[in-house]
């Protein structure tokens, strides 16, 4: 007969329990702190700090003064730069997005096919992803010269009269654009794994069934890598609203190399180029308008938020995960 009272817990035997719990969770946040520091310290403060001053007018070199949401009534209804900029950061995530992860996809399908020499290749179409991001811009500018560039060169001897590429403002954001599929080495490794992880046997039996390769492309690999379809849009939306470094040193070195009277010029050729990152930068940097420019930032944090909900929402229909979820 079992002794109810000798299998009950003892307050001894709770608090030694508790004690143990506690040891566990205290060992867990030892191994997380240097995370938790870190996250704390290089995004939870500036974060904070970043909402605080967006109600400040704040220049640096005086204390910041609060002044209530007037950077965000002067954001919506009178500076003139901003909707151009607008304009052109969402041009980047209807083309730009769309250009990259279908280049990315087609490149990691190409590849998965090649018989010979497939690190070689792989590797050829990764190294791009390795070069500078500055060093890159400035050689696109370099091939891409509407005068002495090897692109147009070429084009001219088979009588094609190329366009002014970054000195364009019809060109300007294409040309962006192919700077941006060429070095999409990392997303095209993603896609390449996935692609390679499809199961065999779903290929198998839908060959046994009569598909064809675009059938096969349709109803079997496409809803078997859709997750990681929506990983890279949503990482490449996130990444177009934050265009900044190609744009600026692309408009920069287009219109003479003189990156202090870019301010002058701001988005050459005629706008083309202002992104919403740089004119925060702008705001910021050059201008000193740090109170502004923290609105400006947080109204970019809204939109990444709302449209990366977006696009998860929408993703249900589209997105199957393995044992039939969506």
């Amino acid at each position: 007969m079992i002794n109810v009272a000798a299998a009950a817990p003892t307050p001894d035997r709770s608090r030694a329990r508790r004690a143990a719990q506690w040891r566990r969770r205290r060992t867990v946040l030892l191994l997380m702190a240097p995370a938790i520091v870190g996250f704390a310290v290089f995004f939870g403060y500036p974060l904070v700090a970043s909402a605080l001053f967006s109600f400040t007018h704040y220049d640096l070199l005086s204390s910041p003064r609060w002044i209530g949401l007037a950077n965000y009534r002067f954001l919506f209804t009178q500076d003139q730069e901003l909707w151009p900029a607008v304009r052109n950061t969402l041009w980047l995530v209807v083309f730009m997005v769309p250009a990259q992860v279908l280049f990315a996809f087609g490149v990691a399908m190409a590849l998965t096919r090649a018989r010979t020499g497939a690190g070689v290749f792989r590797t050829i179409f990764y190294l791009p992803a390795l070069a500078p991001v500055v060093a890159a811009t400035l050689g696109f500018v370099y091939l891409f010269n509407p005068a002495t560039g090897p692109v147009n060169t070429v084009l001219g001897k088979v009588g094609i009269s190329g366009p002014l590429w970054f000195n364009s403002p019809t060109w300007a954001k294409p040309s962006l654009v192919l700077l941006a599929t060429w070095a999409v080495g990392n997303m095209m490794v993603i896609f390449l794994a996935a692609v390679l992880d499809v199961p065999e046997q779903l290929q198998e039996s839908a060959r046994l069934d009569g598909a064809g390769a675009l059938q096969r492309l349709r109803w079997v690999t496409l809803p078997t890598i859709s997750p990681v379809i929506l990983f890279a849009v949503v990482i490449g939306v996130i990444d177009a609203l934050q265009y900044f470094t190609q744009g600026y040193v692309a408009s920069a070195i287009a219109q003479g190399g003189q990156a202090a009277d870019a301010a002058t010029s701001l988005g050459y050729p005629q706008g083309s180029t202002l992104f919403f990152p740089i004119l925060l930068y702008e705001q910021g940097f050059q201008r000193f308008n740090m109170g502004y420019a923290s609105a400006m930032s947080m109204l970019m944090l809204v939109v990444a938020l709302a449209l990366t909900l977006l696009i998860l929402r929408r993703s249900s229909r589209w997105v199957f995960y393995q044992g039939g979820g969506r």
